[in-house]
């Protein structure tokens, strides 16, 4: 039995007063992303230079302001990487750099020789606060903290002073979800004022769930307290870097934004340290699904997978929000019955407005296709090897007949798992186009007597067969080509046959098209049913083929 006597809940604050719950997010933070440091530091294998380089214009182009890039007062790469950046001219002037430092004077003065020549630096330090640490980590009190961010501040407000380029401080007080938040607030407060700041120069402050301790609900109050006590709130541009250690950091990251963050933290898919930190694209592709703009260019998550898997060396999980290869796709039958609907329903009232069930925003928005949403097994519906049919071969199959398809797939899944597109289409040929044993259509010639009789039976047909391999033909009139040729069977083979239903379309557009048509045939005899199918560029012969399809799939002759 799990010892969980073993652990103690973490405490939360008493904060009635919240008034986050009944807010929305309208608008995007400003995205950090912290790939190439906090990310790459939590690889096996570790990005080299050149693939540092890749990936740090790649999040340029996706539209990130703000890149973490690492630790240069800790590391040599870190230094040689951040130095390239400079030599090669690689930064924008719109894209402030930002690196990491502990409040020690001599990480803090190499930190500041790695980024000379760059326009705009955010020169970001950090110590940990929280009850834990202080005790079996550092064997400080409280004001021994407070000390040491301060003079982190003061060291880097020192060296900023002669620094040709603009430089933004930022604070962290790590490990802050563990920290009371009267601490956090008093460290701050004293990290704000020592740095002198103002609203035309503010410090982000920085408040990280370095190890994610709680429900989103406390995360989100222990913000917002933070978030209306500061001394200098038109100072401070309030940051969150959340981590996933509960599973729960995207609701935690959401609702800190609900709880007054202007900023977010993150990497690109949740790399990061333990479970990660918190998947920006899922925060930013949540935004989108709700009508706010992200401000990313993240329209082709694809182009993002590759690069991210390339270089990271790590995959993206099948089931991974957005970026999974089957997050766009449906096996159960009720959700593919439901999605053939929704689709169809837009299609015909011609909306602008995405609405389709299971699929919280359009694939075709983020790089995906329509194709991939169904896929088939053992656990599909009728509706989804009909919209299978539709959707990549134009085969748009009677409702009636749905049920009778799928059975033929269901039985093939059962044998084998999944089944793919092409080999329902193998099943469709096999079980209705090609269906011509013993009984094939070869020709068939009409004559038009409507104006050479008075009688309803207005259309003649001589018409060519192939029966067990013999070549035969019969004449029949009728009232059309459909029962004349209906009225030749019956008679030449003595079938007692019933057309229910018969429904065409054509398959494609053009002078050359080619027509499906489908009839739906009961033998009279013993009241068995199917369903024939037919193609050709002429909808006479199409028909006909249908009736000899559904004919042979009875196995009356």
């Amino acid at each position: 039995m799990l010892n969980y006597k073993k652990y103690v809940k973490n405490p939360v604050i008493h904060y009635p007063e919240r008034e986050w719950p009944n807010k929305e997010i309208t608008k995007a933070p400003i995205w950090c992303s912290v790939d190439l440091r906090d990310g790459n530091q939590a690889l096996i294998d570790p990005m080299v230079v050149s693939e540092k380089i890749e990936f740090f214009e790649f999040l340029i182009k996706l539209g990130f302001k703000e890149i973490e890039i690492g630790f240069p007062a800790a590391s040599q790469i870190e230094y040689d990487f951040l130095r390239q950046l400079v030599d090669r001219k690689l930064i924008p002037d719109d894209v402030k750099v930002q690196v990491l430092t502990q409040c020690r004077k001599e990480q803090i003065e190499r930190t500041f020789e790695s980024i000379e020549g760059i326009k705009n630096v955010i020169v970001h330090i950090y110590n940990s606060t929280s009850v834990l640490q202080r005790d079996v980590v550092f064997n400080l009190d409280k004001e021994g903290i407070i000390e040491i961010a301060k003079n982190g501040t003061r060291w880097v407000k020192e060296k900023a002073e002669d620094f040709p380029g603009n430089i933004t401080l930022e604070y962290s007080p790590e490990s802050f979800t563990g920290t009371e938040v009267e601490f956090a607030l008093d460290i701050c407060n004293a990290v704000v004022k020592e740095w002198g700041a103002t609203k035309d120069r503010p410090v982000i402050i920085n408040l990280p769930a370095t190890v994610e301790m709680n429900t989103p609900n406390v995360y989100a109050d222990q913000i917002e307290w933070m978030n209306k006590h500061f001394d200098n709130r038109e100072s401070i541009i309030l940051s969150v870097h959340p981590h996933n250690d509960r599973g729960t950091g995207i609701a935690a990251t959401e609702l800190a934004l609900l709880a007054g963050a202007e900023r977010v933290e993150g990497t690109l898919l949740g790399n990061g340290e333990r479970t990660g930190n918190i998947d920006v694209l899922n925060v930013a592709y949540n935004m989108f699904s709700q009508g706010v703009d992200p401000k990313l260019d993240i329209e082709d998550i694809n182009e993002i997978v590759e690069v991210y898997e390339r270089l990271v060396k790590m995959p993206v999980d099948d089931r991974h929000p957005y970026a999974g290869k089957l997050v766009f796709t449906a096996f159960s039958g009720s959700h593919q019955d439901a999605i053939n609907k929704g689709v169809h329903a837009m299609k015909e009232r011609k909306s602008e407005i995405w609405a389709v069930p299971y699929l919280p925003i359009d694939p075709s928005d983020i790089g995906r296709k329509y194709e991939p949403i169904v896929r088939i097994n053992s656990q599909s519906g009728k509706g989804g090897v009909a919209f299978v049919m539709d959707t990549y071969f134009g085969f748009k199959l009677p409702k009636g007949m749905h049920k009778e398809f799928a059975g033929v797939i269901q039985d093939i899944s059962e044998k084998q798992g999944e089944v793919s597109p092409e080999e329902i289409m193998e099943a469709f040929r096999n079980a209705y186009l090609e269906k011509k044993e013993p009984l094939h259509f070869r020709k068939l010639k009409l004559e038009d007597r409507s104006e050479t009789t008075d009688s309803e039976f207005d259309t003649g047909v001589v018409l060519k067969y192939t029966y067990k391999d013999k070549e035969g033909v019969f004449e029949s009139i009728g009232n059309g080509p459909i029962d004349a040729v209906l009225r030749g069977l019956r008679e030449k083979f003595n079938l007692n046959i019933k057309i229910l239903d018969y429904e065409e379309h054509a398959l494609q557009g053009g002078a050359n098209a080619q027509a499906a048509a489908y009839i739906h045939l009961l033998c009279a005899d013993d009241g068995r049913v199917t369903y024939g199918v037919g193609v050709s560029s002429n909808i006479t012969r199409a028909s006909v083929r249908a009736i000899f399809s559904a004919i042979n799939r009875l196995e009356l002759l």
